[in-house]
């Protein structure tokens, strides 16, 4: 139990050096051009956090915190830089998720690759915390997730996940259900992964203005 109030908001995200982000994408924009639209697209995943509302946003950052781009989502977003402890995505969220819920009642952690998510979207995960949900999911096309909201915190949750796989979404429900824990889940959603989903149309204005930068 902690002693927080209010729900603290979590973006993760990776460092922008180009060739070690969205490298699936390599082949469709090079190497360059694919770290530039990974940094459009947490630029845009931390706007639409703090339109949200609902509570203070920070950036979780996997691989060098000290980069000068964190720097400028702080100034830009008014956000605190923190980093990801070392280990897979699962010991990384349950870490995350041990200091967020220190300090508020409820926490919400994001990818930075939705480029479809909006601020009713985490006004929705927020409210079903607030209704007294243990564990709210944002559904991913490929069968992971790219949210999840919890008002506590069980290392079950996470650990031993094949992280990536077709199945993270549909482990986690079992999860949850042995633990007990109700839960609530938000429209399914995509995240930018493959080279087709830069077609998509809530991300074809960041592709644009990338490739007209990179030609």
């Amino acid at each position: 139990m902690n002693n927080g109030t209010g729900t603290t908001i979590a973006v993760f995200a990776k460092a922008p050096n180009p060739g070690e982000v969205k490298t699936r994408l390599i082949p469709a924009l090079g190497a360059e051009g694919a770290a530039a639209l990974h940094r459009a697209l947490v630029l845009r995943t931390l706007g639409t956090a703090v339109d949200a509302g609902v509570g203070p946003v920070q950036l979780w950052c996997a691989t060098d915190a000290e980069h000068p781009f964190f720097a400028e989502c702080s100034r830009r977003f008014s956000v605190q830089v923190l980093s990801q402890c070392d280990g897979d995505l699962g010991v990384r969220m349950h870490h995350a998720f041990e200091i967020l819920l220190g300090a508020s009642e409820r926490a919400l952690i994001v990818g930075s690759d939705i480029p479809a998510l909006t601020p009713a979207h985490l006004r929705a995960a927020d409210a079903a915390l607030a209704r007294g949900r243990e564990a709210v999911l944002g559904p991913a096309q490929d069968g992971g997730y790219v949210l999840i909201g919890l008002r506590r915190v069980a290392a079950d949750v996470f650990e031993h996940i094949g992280w990536g796989g077709a199945d993270v979404l549909d482990t986690t429900r079992a999860r949850l259900t042995r633990l007990g824990w109700r839960h609530e889940e938000l429209p399914t959603l995509w995240d930018v992964d493959r080279p087709e989903d830069l077609e998509r149309e809530s991300v074809r204005d960041l592709v644009l203005l990338v490739r007209r930068a990179h030609r």
